[in-house]
């Protein structure tokens, strides 16, 4: 099948992410990460549920539900919502980390699923929004794929998802990706 022809019926059947547009909104998402900031007590935490499978099980079951319903998540296991204004960059149909698909329509619309919005310009809206646009500046890393169905929450408590998103040189320099891509709130020009 050509990709002109690849419509949003084949899409789902292909089973490709739907974009997700978040259930609570981006400064809500960032209130209640600093809330869930690592400490000693998560950390030990985390620790104690890696030794205890079923109850590691049952942790992350909650975390499924609780954000896939709030934010679409496909469990990763390398959360980037906190660097994308809380907008789950794995419900892109094409599963893009970093900005939108040359697809995206000036509209602001999916390429694979027209009806429905960009992740990346729902991301960016967000997080303009909610004063944290400088976040898209931020590379993410690509996903470690035999982190999948894991606890993201674990891993960020345990550390293991420090370097997830970084600047794009050693010095400290921050790419302006959505600058430079020209994204725009769907509703008009900011």
């Amino acid at each position: 099948m050509a990709t002109d022809d690849l419509t949003a019926d084949a899409a789902a059947r292909r089973g490709w992410p739907r974009p997700f547009r978040p259930r609570i909104g981006a400064r809500l998402g960032y209130l209640l990460h600093a809330g869930l900031a690592t400490n000693r007590l998560y950390a030990r935490f985390a620790a104690w549920l890696e030794r205890r499978p079923r109850a590691y099980a049952a942790f992350t079951t909650v975390e499924r539900v609780t954000k896939q319903e709030l934010f679409g998540c496909r469990m990763c296991g390398q959360c980037a919502l906190p660097a994308t204004g809380y907008t789950c960059p794995m419900t892109c149909p094409k599963q893009l980390r970093n900005g939108p698909c040359g697809g995206v329509s000036a509209s602001g619309g999916c390429e694979v699923h027209p009806e429905l919005p960009c992740v990346w310009v729902v991301a960016y809206e967000r997080s303009e929004q909610a004063g944290h646009g400088a976040d898209l500046d931020l590379l993410q890393r690509p996903v470690d794929q035999r982190l999948r169905d894991q606890s993201s929450w674990v891993n960020y408590w345990q550390g293991r998802d420090e370097d997830l998103w970084t600047a794009a040189d050693a010095d400290g320099a921050r790419p302006l990706l959505h600058r430079e891509l020209g994204l725009h709130p769907v509703g008009g020009v900011r």
